[in-house]
């Protein structure tokens, strides 16, 4: 199975080079630059298909790492050969999370989403980008004997998403679907589409072909520890006796 997925993963990111492809990823790389806004940090850390298709780009982040599923020759710096459920970095070490397209494309959907929070601090970021099956790409997936380009992914309802990132202790900040182009391939429908003639109130409607989920993690707040004891505050006991007995008893009995 997860050999599958590694096939389905590299044709997905052949795909992005089709005039489709690269629509939809110049529209998610502006809704990821509209919804990171005014966020700033230290790390930010993308796991996604490929290190070729970088989010965020402009983000104030001073550090920015991407991960890879597969080895290449000359990987850039800050690139990280590694698979999504399995991350290599310590805990509570990145400020931003984003995963692009990671669930739908991993064999084990829930261990991502728990690397992913495991390896983000308190009060930082996670945006999570996957198709919405509750349009007319979900539709064409539906319909569709291919596994090849996003076809091949797990289209997962947004609502069943922050249900997961909420039981991961997750407030969800903003959420919501984007590109309501058709997924066809055809240059001409792809023009009229970006020109916004396409099918009027269609904007109005939550059938974007994607979906974008920007979350917080969660501060958890400090347990507190017991005080431990000083020597010079401890009263004590008499050595005579018997644990547990009062003392009135215990002079009853001596009298007896």
């Amino acid at each position: 199975m997860a050999s599958d997925y590694v096939e389905r993963h590299a044709s997905f990111e052949r795909w992005f080079q089709t005039p489709l492809g690269r629509a939809l990823l110049a529209d998610q790389r502006r809704c990821v630059d509209r919804q990171l806004q005014g966020l700033s940090g230290a790390r930010q850390l993308q796991v996604g298909l490929s290190h070729r298709l970088p989010l965020a780009s402009g983000s104030d982040y001073s550090h920015k790492i991407l991960t890879t599923a597969r080895w290449a020759d000359s990987l850039a710096d800050g690139v990280a050969v590694c698979d999504a459920d399995e991350l290599p970095f310590p805990g509570d070490s990145m400020d931003l999370v984003l995963l692009h397209h990671t669930v739908d494309f991993s064999p084990y959907p829930h261990q991502v989403l728990r690397e992913a929070s495991r390896v983000l601090r308190g009060g930082g970021q996670m945006l999570l980008v996957g198709f919405n099956p509750v349009s007319l790409w979900g539709v064409r997936k539906l319909v569709s004997r291919s596994h090849a380009g996003p076809w091949g992914g797990r289209f997962m309802m947004k609502g069943r998403m922050e249900d997961w990132l909420s039981l991961l202790d997750f407030d969800i900040e903003t959420a919501g679907t984007h590109f309501r182009l058709p997924p066809v391939q055809n240059p001409g429908v792809l023009r009229f589409g970006e020109e916004k003639k396409w099918l009027p109130g269609y904007r109005l409607l939550p059938v974007g072909a994607y979906y974008c989920i920007l979350a917080t993690k969660r501060v958890c707040a400090p347990i507190k520890s017991r005080r431990t004891w000083r020597h010079k505050q401890v009263i004590s006991l008499p050595v005579a006796g018997t644990i547990g007995a009062s003392g009135g008893c215990a002079r009853s009995a001596k009298r007896e």
